[in-house]
């Protein structure tokens, strides 16, 4: 293995250049009478920044961080981070969780030691993983692509290298969510030989579905979801737009100012969480603000948009999945996609509906989430 052992150490001149630009904001003015549906809420983020100035302490949320066994691996030049952590258990079986944007590997640090030691958390040893959470290229800790045609099939490649050459797994599980739905998929497509199953918590927007026009052959379902989406896309994918076309451009702003990252960020953590318009009901204020450190002490944020822009112009086409697959569909998350739609295009063998939870399932549901993985993964460890 060609691992090595990772710290994360962020200097102190990068924390006082963050100080300094907090403490140097420059604020916009928002229209009277108006909250968030124009974009973050001014007084919303302020109170953020304030506590990131004074109360915020990265040097203990980075020690905790580094309780968990970090790694890098080089893959196709890239330097890629990762965490990799040994289950407690007879047989553990090998799983790699893969991000989204815009959180980060720390998605996953909620539900890790739920699935390395069950037997500790009310479950059975037999459904113990080895747990391997990497970060994407050009997020976080792992290196910045210097060439474009980093895409979700491109990553899907590297994270085979990263489970057999790197690491010594013949087979393994993959799950994942936002982006890393999309990387998994790719993953079985393309590598259907290495996987036992994958796990998703959403399919993200099945844009063919959207475009195709509506027919008799379209399930009721399928014809409500071409119609949210439609919805959604003209309201909420203002983001998307520009990642996918422009992202330079926004790394620029958002690469210099950390209340400009903070309102980038926010704003779709309040949007797409089971929370109620109430952040406060699912995430820590520390919580969101790691994230969003994870962002800015790497300046990751432009490398990161760049994904969009790849999967948009270089993604080639994704065939019906073969690999068993199980869906767990949180009721707070954006777009839940049609049944029928998800028995023709994966071979679904496990759907489940939870009653609460968004798109950010592992941060806000973690228990829900690890007892589907563990459900869903059971039966397979036999085969």
């Amino acid at each position: 293995m060609a691992l090595e052992r990772y710290h994360i150490h962020v200097t102190d001149e990068i924390l006082e250049d963050l100080q300094y630009r907090l403490h140097h904001t420059r604020w916009p003015e928002q229209l009277e009478h108006t909250h968030w549906e124009r974009g973050t809420a001014l007084s919303d983020l302020q109170s953020l920044v304030a506590y990131w100035k004074d109360h915020y302490d990265w040097r203990a949320q980075e020690a905790e961080l580094n309780r968990l066994k970090h790694y890098r691996a080089t893959i196709d030049d890239l330097e890629v981070h990762l965490i990799h952590e040994r289950g407690q258990g007879p047989d553990p079986l090998p799983l790699i969780l893969t991000h989204g944007w815009p959180d980060s590997f720390l998605r996953y640090r909620k539900i890790i030691p739920l699935l390395i030691d069950p037997a500790s958390h009310g479950g059975d040893p037999k459904d113990a993983f080895d747990v391997i959470v990497p970060s994407l290229p050009g997020f976080g800790f792992s290196s910045r692509p210097k060439q474009p045609g980093i895409n979700n099939a491109k990553v899907a490649d590297m994270w085979a290298q990263l489970m057999t050459r790197e690491l010594g797994y013949s087979q393994f599980a993959a799950a994942g969510g936002d982006m890393g739905s999309g990387v998994t998929r790719y993953l079985a497509a393309n590598h259907p030989e290495l996987l036992i199953g994958i796990h998703l918590t959403d399919i993200g927007i099945i844009r063919n579905l959207i475009a195709a026009p509506a027919a008799p052959v379209m399930t009721e379902e399928e014809r409500s979801y071409k119609e949210k989406a439609a919805e959604w896309m003209a309201d909420e994918a203002g983001y998307m737009s520009i990642q996918s076309t422009r992202p330079l451009t926004l790394a620029y702003g958002l690469s210099d100012s950390p209340a400009g990252l903070a309102g980038w960020i926010l704003e779709k953590f309040r949007a797409w969480s089971d929370c109620g318009g109430d952040l406060a009901l699912r995430f820590s204020t520390d919580e969101l603000l790691t994230n969003i450190m994870v962002y800015w002490v790497t300046n990751t944020f432009g490398s990161s948009a760049n994904m969009y822009y790849e999967n948009t112009h270089s993604l080639p086409p994704l065939s019906r999945i073969e690999v068993p697959t199980g869906l767990a569909l949180f009721k707070g998350d954006v777009l839940l996609p049609p049944q029928a739609w998800a028995m023709r295009n994966l071979n679904v063998t496990r759907w489940t509906e939870l009653p609460r939870g968004g798109h950010f399932a592992a941060m806000e549901e973690p228990e829900l989430l690890a007892e589907e993985i563990r459900a869903f993964f059971r039966p397979l460890r036999a085969k």
